[in-house]
Parts: structure tokens; sequence; C-alpha cells
């Protein structure tokens, strides 16, 4: 069989918007170098999950929080990182990388962003903060204007000169298997041409791996399941869903491990806790990540709400928007690995959403008035949406009716009337309280959420579940989706893989979700949210500025 052979000054392996963004600062910087990028995916699909992201960005101390009067600080920013991530002694490089992430974001990401063309949503919206640890003390979650879809298409097209010249050489549909090497360096890699079923070598100066994390591969995810997770009771679901790229399996980083390269914290995982199957699934276990309802009773197979009355402070009943990782353990521990989100219509008009371009088309296509005219009538399309292309989103006046197509759903009845009414009593007791009168923990940080001006046009205000003038009843089945890998590929600050001995592995770097967002798990055990697209532009722009200067 013939055999394609590739020269290159760069090799980058990853279509995604760190590789994109590796290609686009040497290619603008070094006007006689040549880079090949190879790409497992189809042309029509080049920029990876950044062409499917919502495109919320963590970004520290920017002027759009200054237009709002937040008051934040890189020394501020630093102690909410460090309180969820949790690092370990031995973390230099994670650390290293977080503190350059939170010194750099306003300029090498809100101004480089803002720079080419791609600005943000004027508010600034407040999420993870922090549930038993600190996490974001302000907002800090800004969202792309256009979403992360428009960002991705913006970059690419700055791109198109360098290929019109053949400075940049794209390679679809060209899966690598692993690298070349030579006296101890890494010279290129190899891999098979998908479309011809050809083999092909290239050799390059320099081979980055921008291939994602290990998500896309369920049973990756399952082996490096955190330990101590499932010694506290939390072990992997039966059910986990794909909310990751397919191709992030993780191969590279078994090949960078092969090789000496360090592969560190791939048990630190920024799981969701709630995805449904998704309704026109492009791959096996395809999920969508919702964004759950924070009013609804979060039940588990039988329709009890979890923690409800718990006497353990650690365990409060469950509610979005401060602590993912919390929500992810819990989910895990319940005895089925599905649960229920139990609402009514009017709540999930309000407060419903889902993580991506696709489910935000009025940001994803720059509709401001009417994106705001949805928030203000509480967007209803969605919820109706859903309810008409997933059976797992059922809706029913009755609660008899309700149960009834719940059962019909899971392997036998578990669920009886009589119980999910009582817990419904219960729970409606709660919300028709005045709510300085509350000692419930999901109801106090309901308040709490309401108290901010970003989340009270989305937040129900203490609305019953059974209220008539509220229904039909509403319940989501869901289960824990796959995310992101908070570890990854070890680097230094200029993107170069460490060997066991901590020293640079000569030609090769790694840059994104591939270097677990910088240093191989920049983030720690917990991510801030919204640090992923972030730290795909820093890292890749560090490696390629390490490659021209």
């Amino acid at each position: 069989m013939t055999k394609a052979f590739y020269k290159s000054d760069v090799c980058i392996i990853g279509g995604g918007l760190a590789g994109i963004v590796s290609a686009l600062e040497i290619l603008d910087a070094k006007p006689h170098q040549n880079v090949i990028i190879f790409d497992q995916d189809a042309e029509n699909r080049f920029g990876g999950l950044a062409l499917w992201a919502f495109g919320g960005m963590a970004l520290v101390d920017t002027p759009a929080q200054a237009r709002l009067k937040i008051d934040d600080s890189i020394e501020r920013a630093k102690k909410d990182w460090y309180s969820f991530a949790d690092f370990e002694a031995t973390d230099h490089w994670p650390r290293a990388w977080a503190d350059y992430y939170i010194e750099n974001s306003n300029e090498k990401v809100f101004h480089w962003l803002k720079e080419r063309g791609i600005g943000f949503l004027p508010a600034v919206q407040w999420v993870e903060r922090g549930l038993h640890d600190r996490g974001n003390s302000v907002a800090r979650y800004h969202v792309l204007w256009g979403t992360s879809q428009f960002m991705t298409k913006t970059l690419i097209l700055r791109l198109k000169p360098y290929i019109d010249t053949g400075r940049l050489s794209l390679f679809h549909r060209h899966k690598v298997e692993g690298f070349t090497t030579q006296n101890g360096k890494i010279t290129g890699c190899h891999g098979g041409d998908l479309a011809s079923n050809k083999e092909f070598e290239c050799d390059a100066g320099a081979t980055i791996v921008a291939t994602g994390g290990i998500g896309g591969n369920i049973d990756q995810v399952r082996r490096h399941w955190p330990p101590e997770w499932t010694e506290k009771g939390s072990p992997a679901p039966d059910v986990i869903l794909n909310g990751c790229h397919p191709f992030g399996d993780g191969h590279l980083h078994d090949q960078t491990a092969s090789l000496g390269g360090r592969v560190t914290h791939l048990d630190k995982m920024w799981n969701y806790a709630a995805g449904i199957p998704h309704p026109q699934a492009d791959f096996e276990g395809h999920g969508l990540s919702l964004i759950p309802t924070r009013t609804s009773m979060w039940c588990n197979h039988e329709g009890k709400r979890i923690n409800a009355g718990s006497m353990d402070p650690s365990k409060p009943p469950l509610i979005t928007g401060f602590d993912t990782n919390y929500l992810c353990q819990q989910v895990a521990a319940q005895e089925k690995p599905w649960t229920w989100h139990i609402m009514n219509w009017d709540i999930a008009r309000k407060e419903l959403a889902i993580s991506g371009a696709e489910h935000n088309p009025y940001i994803r296509d720059k509709k401001f008035i009417t994106f705001v005219y949805s928030m203000l009538t509480a967007r209803p399309w969605l919820i109706k949406r859903m309810a008409k292309e997933s059976d797992h989103v059922i809706t029913a006046m009755t609660l008899e009716e309700l149960v009834q197509k719940m059962n019909a759903l899971t392997d036998q009845p578990h669920i009886e009337v009589e119980t999910l009414k009582a817990e419904l009593d219960q729970y409606d007791a709660l919300l028709s309280k005045a709510p300085g009168e509350i000692e419930d923990p999901q109801i106090r940080l309901i308040k709490t959420l309401r108290e901010w001006s970003g989340d009270k046009l989305r937040t129900s205000n203490f609305k019953t579940i059974q209220s008539s003038q509220s229904l039909p009843y509403v319940a989501i089945k869901t289960y824990l989706i796959a995310r992101k890998t908070l570890g990854g590929i070890q680097t230094n600050l200029k993107g170069q893989v460490l060997d066991s001995a901590g020293k640079p592995m000569e030609g090769l770097y790694a840059v994104g979700e591939a270097a677990g967002f910088g240093g191989g798990g920049a983030s720690g055990k917990r991510s801030l949210e919204g640090t992923f697209l972030p730290g795909c532009i820093l890292t890749g722009q560090s490696a390629a500025r390490a490659l021209y200067t």
C-alpha cells in the first residue's frame, strides 16, 4: 500500500479551538513557517467541540466587569480558584498554569478576542459560587455573543489566507495513531487517511497534540473514575452519556505515556449531573447537557426528593449553580443511574436551559431583541421543543398521568403516585413560606440566586409545583453526562510536554484539553466553570509563542 509523506515546520494533531489558535498564532507571527493540521473529523465539522459549545468564559478583572461595578481582582480570583482546585502539594505545573490563566485571561483572552471582532453579551453571569467551599465570589462568566460557534468560525476564516498561499495544509479525516522519533526527539507523527484507507507519515520540526480529553471514550471515563468517589459510595453509574467530542478518546495520551511523557490527574473530571439522550444523536451515547431548573424537585428513581430532610449538612438537596462536582457525586451515589426533575410548565419555561449553540439560537444567531424578549417572556419555545423531541421530557395535566409516563420510561414501575404526591406536598409547603422563615437549603439558595440581578430573571419567585395555574406538570429523566477532562498531558508554561523526570520532551507540545488546559490539570479537582475555552486559547497561544520566539 502506498504511504503518503508530508513535511512541515509544525504539525498540529487536532482541529479544535486549541489547535486552531496554535496555528493562527504561528502563521501570524512567522511569515516563512508552514503548518499542517491533521483532524480526524470531516471538513464541515472543523472546529471540534467549540463549534457546539455555548461559549461561557471565566475571565478575571475585565472591562465588562468594571462596567457593571463587579469588584474583581487577580488576588481574589486566585483565592477562589485555589479553594475549588484543592491542589496537591506536588501540583507545581497545574498551579503555575492556574496563576497564568488568572493573570492573563483579561489581556490574552478578552482583549485578544475583541481585537478579532469577537465580543460578549453585556451581562456577566455568576456561576459555581461554591456550596461547602469558596467558589466564584463574584460574577465572572462572560458569554460570547454568537456563542462559541461564531468565535470558532471567525478564527477559521482568519486561517483562510494561509490555506490559499499554501502555508497551512488541512487534512481532514486523518487519524494520527502515534509519534515518530529519532535519537530521542519527536520528529512528527503517523496514522491513516480514513477516507482513502491509506497510511501517512509527517516529518515536523515540532508536533502539537490538540486532540481533546478522554471524555469521548466512556470506557476511559470509567477506568479513571475518581477512586475517592467510589470509596465514598459514588461509583461510576451504569449509564453515562457522552457530552464530549467522540474523537476525544485519550489515544494520544496513551501514546505520549508510552514514550515516557507525564500524563496526570485523569481522575479529575468535569462531568455534569443532568444529561438527556440527544434526540438527534450523532454518535452512540450522544447526550445533551441540561442546565437544571433551580426550583424543580430533584428526585431519585422512586420519586423521592434527594437528600430532603438530611441531617448531614454536607448533603443538602440538589440545586445547580453552586457546585457541579457535588451534584455529580450525589447523582452517582443513587441506587439507579437516572434521576428525575419534577416541576411545572411555568418553572420549566423560565428556568430550563441547555448548554451549547444548538439550543441557544438567539445568542448564536445574534438576534439581540428576540433574545431579550424571550428572556422577559420566559422563553416557552425551549420546553415546547424538548417536550416534542425528547421522550425523556414528559408533560401531564395530572400526577397520575405523569407517574404513568415516568414509569413507562424505566425497567419497572418504581414510582407510586402517593409517594410523589407526599414529596410535592412537603416541598410546596416550604415554597409557600416567607423566604426568611425557610430553613431548607435549596430554598435558601433560591433566595440567594434571586438577590442577584443576573439570576433573578431566570429563577422563579418561590412558585409551588402543584399550582393549578402553572400546569402541566413536567418531569425530566436525566443521567450523568461526561463533559471535560481536567487532567491530561503535563506541560510547562511553554506548552512543552514533560517526561517522568520533569524535563521537556524535545519536539513535543500539548495544548487545550489534551494538556488538562495547562500543566496536566490547571483546574485541580473542580473548575470555576467557563475555564475551558479560555484554557484552549491560552495554551494554544503559549505553545505557539514558544515556537516563534
